[in-house]
């Protein structure tokens, strides 16, 4: 009987898990809600079966039974670590290619999971009942969903006086994002990195790890960044944390791949254990390109299935090596220098950065014309750079996202290229509050404008923005300004690169020489507007009409919506005097909760929002008026 493959999940990681099952002579099935009907992870598999939801079990598990699917690949998030899932699975038959049901109950809640580790004799964070009285804490406490992950449902608390907010807002999202609001409260370490080791586990008895990744680059317990090894651990300690994880994988009797996080405390060097996540990680690739089994390549998915299929290892703890270093970078929907608002939209033109000779792996499922939702996670795709050692890895992965053009929708790329070239990221300086307590600034737009200025060297721009030097083919001047800067027209090397997706004006490539230094960026001119990408970032650069005034818009109090999403909460009525920054509703997209709150004191004049609403991105929510 062939080994059919059902992977019951979407985007990167079905694209990922299918490219090895293929490759291992498996047939591949995919899964699609009526969203995903073109994407790339349904055209990645031999069969697709349309769902209603990546969340309904029995619509999974029929789509499994109906296409013959002897193994369930759960990917992660959606169902990979729901007990009731992996039941009804063993139920039918099905091999599920992960942890057991009991094992799941046992390890996929935080607080169940800090008693397997108690029992392993892994220590834990010290903690608090969250029913407790809260002026008898030490504060700072970091209040968290003990059901599920990916940092939803967390708060660090300050004071007494925050408690009962901050808890409330953690039960509503750990409600949303995996139907329990079950909360631990535990010692908030100010100062800690976040380590965590890579453990497979066969049906014969045996718990490899695959060393450690360091994961402290994050945002509100979201990761951005991560790497393997960790940089700053000495051996000893790399030691005694995996020998820790694969105690506790043995003592729950673990089988499958699954990730074991501890928090290591800058000022004490202790560490201690967070969670267990029974499932392949999201950053598993800088994992399979610091180590090598043998000297050979490691596939993390293909030990999974391995393992699924009842395999034995036929290597030892020994032979697991490592060999060099990976940096990971998460690519997010988000404009990240506003506020890290989630994007949605349609991507017109797409081009990962994977042309460069070696050292860059780019595991996606963003295609050029793709269409970006907020019902799904925002994250697009990962980035991954790897050489001898940390430098050569940051570096190609700087290089990497230098090439990353994503057009038509606003991404985080261009941030990520700003925290890797940084002096603390470079330094390995940084901690798991970094980002929460760093302002980081956007990049400086001069370069860019300067780009978008050469790309309309030639371009057919109608009205007073073309002719005299900037005609197609004609005579250039040798220098002119535009876009508020001066560019030398004779420096610019300006080629054609073929028309992608669905995007009827085709992309132009331009390279600038600047202060002695080649730039580059793609990107297209449509009317008044350049639309370009430099160094990942994305920039829109609007045409003033010379012939108008300034046009600028004094500020209002009217608030939009500044990202599509649905309103929460709305907590003010027309003719209603607030104060400056009260908050008058909340909205929630993408898992992100965001408070809108009054620009000045007022009287509210309008009140369009509505508790449940869909709202689209700009939609006016309130308008505040001066006075009382």
């Amino acid at each position: 009987m062939s080994n059919v493959l059902l992977v019951a999940n979407r985007g990167e990681i079905a694209v990922r898990v299918f490219r090895t099952a293929r490759a291992l002579g498996w047939r591949t099935v995919a899964i699609h809600s009526d969203l995903d009907s073109d994407a790339p992870h349904v055209r990645a598999a031999d069969e697709a079966v349309r769902v209603e939801s990546y969340l309904d079990v029995d619509a999974v598990l029929a789509a499994a039974r109906a296409t013959g699917a002897t193994h369930v690949h759960p990917g992660y998030g959606f169902l990979s670590e729901r007990a009731p899932f992996a039941r009804a699975l063993a139920e039918a038959g099905i091999v599920l290619v992960g942890p057991s049901a009991e094992v799941m109950d046992a390890m996929g809640r935080k607080d169940a999971a800090r008693e397997v580790a108690l029992a392993a004799g892994v220590p834990g964070v010290p903690s608090y009942d969250a029913a407790a009285d809260p002026t008898t804490f030490a504060y700072p406490v970091l209040v968290k969903a003990a059901a599920g992950g990916g940092g939803k449902g967390m708060r660090v608390v300050h004071s007494a006086q925050q408690y009962a907010e901050a808890l409330a807002a953690a039960r509503r999202e750990a409600a949303s994002s995996f139907g329990d609001d079950t909360m631990l409260v535990e010692k908030y370490v100010t100062s800690g990195r976040h380590i965590e080791v890579q453990i497979v586990g066969d049906d014969h008895g045996t718990v490899l790890h695959f060393f450690e990744r360091d994961c402290s680059t994050q945002r509100r317990h979201q990761k951005v960044l991560e790497e393997a090894p960790a940089p700053t651990i000495d051996d000893t300690q790399r030691t005694a944390i995996t020998s820790a994880a694969v105690a506790l994988a043995a003592q729950v009797g673990y089988t499958g791949a699954g990730t074991v996080e501890f928090l290591l405390d800058d000022a004490t060097g202790e560490f201690y254990f967070l969670e267990m996540n029974t499932r392949l990680q999201v950053e598993h690739p800088v994992t399979e390109e610091a180590v090598r089994v043998r000297g050979e390549e490691l596939d993390l998915v293909a030990l999974q299935l391995a393992v699924a299929t009842g395999e034995a290892f036929d290597f030892t703890q020994s032979d697991v090596q490592l060999a060099g270093h990976a940096i990971e970078a998460r690519v997010y929907a988000e404009d990240s220098f506003s506020g890290f608002l989630p994007q949605a939209g349609r991507a017109t033109y797409v081009g990962w950065g994977v042309a460069l000779d070696h050292g860059v792996r780019v595991d996606h499922a963003l295609e050029s014309g793709q269409e970006v939702s907020t019902a799904y996670d925002p994250m697009l795709g990962k980035v991954i750079g790897y050489g001898a050692d940390r430098e050569a890895a940051r570096r190609a992965v700087v290089a990497a996202l230098d090439e990353t053009t994503i057009l038509g929708l606003t991404t985080n790329a261009g941030f990520l290229r700003v925290l890797l070239a940084s002096d603390p990221f470079r330094d390995a300086t940084i901690d798991t509050a970094w980002l929460d307590r760093t302002e980081i600034a956007p990049p400086d737009d001069s370069v860019a404008r300067s780009l978008a200025a050469a790309l309309l060297v030639g371009a057919p721009v109608a009205g007073p923005w073309g002719g005299d030097g900037w005609r197609c083919g004609g005579p250039a001047a040798a220098r002119r300004m535009l876009l508020g800067h001066w560019v030398d027209v004779p420096a610019v090397d300006r080629r054609a690169v073929r028309q992608h997706g669905h995007d009827p004006a085709g992309v132009v490539a331009v390279r600038l020489r600047d202060d002695g230094e080649t730039q580059f960026a793609r990107g297209l001119v449509r009317g008044h507007a350049v639309e370009l990408a430099h160094h990942g970032q994305r920039y829109v650069f609007t045409l003033a009409d010379p012939f108008a005034g300034d046009g600028a818009a004094s500020g209002d109090g009217t608030l939009l919506a500044p990202m599509p999403g649905t309103v929460l909460d709305v907590r003010v009525v027309v003719g209603q005097h607030v104060e400056q920054g009260e908050t008058l509703g909340v909205m929630e997209a993408m898992k992100m909760e965001l408070a809108l709150k009054a620009p000045f004191a007022g009287t509210l004049t309008q009140v369009g929002a509505v508790a449940g609403a869909q709202v689209a991105l700009g939609a006016r929510l309130f308008v505040v008026e001066v006075g009382s």
